[in-house]
């Protein structure tokens, strides 16, 4: 659908630079464009929003309301670029992963939030902003077989987010688990739930503690919630598999800092440590991963854990995309920003999240960028809408400058820690006000009223913890009935008849 919102008939004294030829689809990815004399152009302002995350959705979102109720209908037309057709809630992963939360309540559907604008389900493969086009590939484009698609814009917003940050360690390719989905969250699950079941069953004693042992690299945020919830959740399933006590699971954090959880502050850190310890977690700081090959972890301390599972949280890296852009590049491959969220030196475009170096105004060292985080995501994207529906306008663009407010951290079902406004808090406490934040950050009262709803229930009835993953192969049954029976009997090579 198409986003109707940009003020009066907007002018520009520059003419459109030529539309290249493009894949006609169901929908025209490109439509035309009405030249008026002396070339000038009269339509709504295009703006093209790539990527479908925390900052692309909101800042579509605040667009579609602001510039329809400020500027008046036909102002501009917003299009949404995102691989997927939802935005996912990434802080509520752990709980998905761990069963708190069914999968399709901690994401968000886009084209029902996003009403008023126009969703193109693909990828930008290439960006030309001096020429202001970018090159598209959607679900079409294999089908078609004409190659990709191009689209122009009048303003730019790449927030395409980040993506895992995979070192090359030897077998991490071949036998690692991410975690930054939710496909990877509910496919970890289905894995540490059919790892119970084979230990369970065989009666080979080291594929036993193989199955048993399950190593996480990475202690921020995504690596220790992810751990702490699916230990909880493992420790809980060991009551339905008599042949298994909770002291034979082995959960080890591999951390190659000196501490965990860096945003809620040493103290707190502290206090995760010695929480997860006193649940039989063996936590390795100062220590890398230094090869996965063949089912064993290999760490950089010289020990040796034969493993089927290997999770991989440690850090990210801007998407893919942003190296095929004529925009500005930090060292760290993110687009230089101006606290303004305007890319540096680049007139409309704009960027923030994960992928933008945002300056932090509040930092005491200057240049200081803005840590990539949730909290940082969602508060940018207001502060771009405002200043891109602003410079539509004509007005001067404000600053991003936040106040820090505190963090919080998840340590598994009523655990966890917090440092808000200045005050540490720790198991209960901390876990209530996780759940609180996090229930009022997710966007729309029917997600709100659905992640409440579970949560009420999930007080009320025993944890779920079944393994579906047979969803990851859903054709599986199905091509096995349908393959053609097998040849019968016949005789071998010297005559005789086989079995």
């Amino acid at each position: 659908m198409t986003c109707v919102i940009v003020p009066p008939p907007v002018t520009r004294a520059t003419p459109r630079l030529p539309t290249p030829p493009v894949t006609q689809f169901a929908e025209p990815v490109d439509k035309p464009r009405t030249a008026m004399p002396h070339g000038t152009v009269t339509e709504p302002a295009r703006i093209l929003v790539v990527g479908g995350g925390y900052v692309g959705m909101y800042t579509a979102l605040r667009l579609q309301r602001q510039l329809r109720t400020e500027l008046g209908s036909g102002a501009a037309e917003i299009v949404v670029v995102t691989p997927d057709p939802y935005m996912t809630y990434q802080p509520f992963l752990p709980e998905a992963a761990a069963g708190s939360l069914s999968p399709r309540h901690v994401v968000v559907p886009l084209r029902r939030v996003l009403d008023r604008c126009r969703i193109l389900i693909g990828e930008a493969e290439s960006i030309d902003h001096a020429k202001r086009t970018a090159i598209l590939t959607t679900l079409a484009t294999d089908e078609e077989g004409a190659g990709p698609a191009t689209l122009t814009y009048d303003e730019l917003v790449l927030a395409p987010g980040s993506v895992s940050r995979a070192l090359p360690v030897p077998g991490l390719a071949e036998h690692g688990i991410g975690f930054k989905t939710v496909e990877e969250a509910i496919g970890l699950r289905n894995h540490v739930l059919e790892q119970m079941d084979i230990a369970s069953s065989t009666r080979d004693p080291a594929l036993r503690d193989a199955a048993l042992t399950f190593v996480f690299v990475g202690g921020g945020y995504a690596g220790v919630e992810a751990l702490a919830e699916l230990e909880d959740m493992a420790r809980y399933a060991t009551r339905y598999h008599p042949t298994i006590k909770p002291e034979d699971l082995r959960w080890v954090l591999v951390e190659a800092a000196g501490r965990i959880l860096p945003e809620v502050g040493d103290e707190m850190g502290r206090y995760a440590i010695r929480e997860l310890r006193g649940r039989n977690v063996d936590i390795r700081l100062g220590t890398r991963l230094d090869s996965c090959e063949d089912r064993i972890a290999v760490l950089s301390d010289g020990t040796r854990l034969p493993t089927r599972t290997v999770v991989w949280t440690a850090g990210v890296k801007p998407a893919p995309v942003l190296a095929a852009t004529d925009l500005p590049l930090d060292e760290r491959g993110r687009i230089r920003c101006t606290a303004h969220l305007t890319v540096d030196g680049t007139p409309h475009a704009w960027a923030a999240g994960d992928a933008a170096a945002v300056p932090d105004v509040t930092a005491a060292e200057p240049g200081t960028p803005c840590a990539p985080n949730a909290q940082h995501a969602v508060r940018q994207a207001k502060v771009l809408a405002e200043n891109l529906a602003a410079s539509l306008r004509g007005h001067p663009l404000k600053e991003y400058a936040h106040a820090y407010t505190g963090s919080v951290a998840s340590l598994g079902l009523h655990k966890g820690v917090a440092h808000v406004y200045g005050r540490k808090l720790k198991g209960y406490p901390a876990w209530l006000i996780h759940r609180a934040y996090h229930l009022s950050r997710i966007p729309t009262a029917n997600r709100k009223a659905r992640v409440l709803a579970e949560w009420t229930l999930s007080g009320l009835f025993k944890r779920e913890i079944v393994s579906l993953g047979s969803l990851e192969h859903p054709r599986a049954e199905f091509e096995l009935a349908a393959a053609p029976p097998p040849p019968p009997p016949g005789p071998d090579p010297e005559g005789n008849d086989k079995p």
